[in-house]
């Protein structure tokens, strides 16, 4: 499973490494079956219908595995295959996942009770979010682009996607290394919400070209009419002007989420060092994409806005050095908020 995760997972994959070990195979285990829906969703070779199919069969094997029924899993050879011809980066990858989702799911079949409970509840609250997406952009294509219609149909969806990812993680967390420790856990839970949707909203906004020339809009459409604007406008890097007061909102809601997310992790006690890096890292690197996506045309899709290798192994060992400094450490997402992209 280790080298699994560091080929299908590029920034979350440091995150899991750091955790501590009785929490890191159940999120180890819940990411994989949320990156392997995630393929099936997104292979485009493949019809919707099929695609839905195999969602809801990948769902069923989640929800017999976490009764502790032996796992029962339909052949994906076809997705497998198309990986090999699908466009983009981690491909190969993700036809191996694909491939080795029994061990995946047997792996899950070995946790306790709850925490295979909990791994089913986000997977279902997971998968819903990508059938929304099949039924929402389906026959979708850069000459048909479909749109998300409302704010609440966004927060649905990145609820869906991410932030019940937040929600799972400090389950787990209170469930095991958090154990007994006193805490405000409705705050916590809803700080977690918050912390998983600012995550999905920097992804949204700094893939905004990508999806577009894939048919698909996840700004809401009728905020974009409130600016005289369509999604088919925004293929055109000009139209930045007329979208920018709009895109500067969302930018300032991911930023306010990812605040949000700072607090989360600040509320955890000191001592929990593991968790508090974990959660630290992929808000820092958030928050420096956003500054990234201030600075530049995000309709121009000959620069796609991603932070380098380098860029996030500075901000990570920023995070540990300063750590032993309580009032630096906590600063710290103040701190990179202002600076400048590098």
């Amino acid at each position: 499973m280790h080298k699994l995760l560091r080929q299908v997972s590029r920034s979350f994959y440091l995150t899991l490494q750091v955790l501590p070990h009785t929490v890191k195979p159940q999120l180890s285990i819940a990411y994989l079956l949320a990156r392997a829906a995630d393929t099936i969703a997104d292979t485009g070779l493949v019809e919707v219908r099929k695609r839905m199919d195999a969602l809801l069969q990948l769902r069923k094997s989640i929800e017999e595995t976490a009764a502790g029924r032996p796992v029962s899993l339909p052949d994906f050879g076809v997705l497998a295959e198309a990986q090999n011809e699908r466009e983009g980066e981690g491909t190969p990858a993700e036809r191996t996942l694909l491939e080795k989702l029994d061990s995946v799911l047997e792996a899950m079949r070995r946790f306790s009770e709850n925490d295979r409970r909990w791994v089913r509840d986000v997977l279902i609250t997971i998968t819903r979010g990508q059938e929304l997406d099949l039924l929402r952009f389906g026959a979708a294509s850069a000459s048909q682009i479909a749109s998300i219609e409302t704010e609440s149909d966004l927060d649905e969806y990145i609820y869906c996607v991410a932030g019940c990812v937040g929600e799972f993680w400090t389950k787990i967390c209170r469930a095991h290394p958090l154990a007994g420790v006193r805490m405000d856990d409705e705050r916590l839970v809803a700080d977690g919400i918050q912390f998983g949707k600012g995550l999905q909203l920097v992804n949204i906004l700094r893939d905004l070209p990508k999806d577009l020339h894939q048919g698909r809009c996840y700004i809401p459409k009728a905020r974009l009419a409130e600016y005289g604007l369509e999604p088919h406008h925004l293929i055109d890097p000009a139209a930045i002007e007329r979208f920018n007061p709009l895109y500067e909102q969302y930018l300032e809601l991911a930023e306010s989420y990812l605040s949000r997310g700072w607090r989360y992790t600040t509320t955890i006690p000191a001592r929990f060092v593991r968790i508090r890096l974990a959660c630290s890292w992929p808000i820092l690197i958030g928050i420096r994409t956003l500054q990234h996506l201030r600075s530049d045309n995000v309709l121009d899709d000959r620069h796609r806005i991603k932070l380098s290798r380098v860029d996030m192994r500075h901000l990570i060992l920023r995070s540990a050095a300063l750590y032993p400094f309580p009032h630096a450490w906590k600063g710290l997402f103040e701190k990179v908020r202002r600076e400048s992209p590098l």
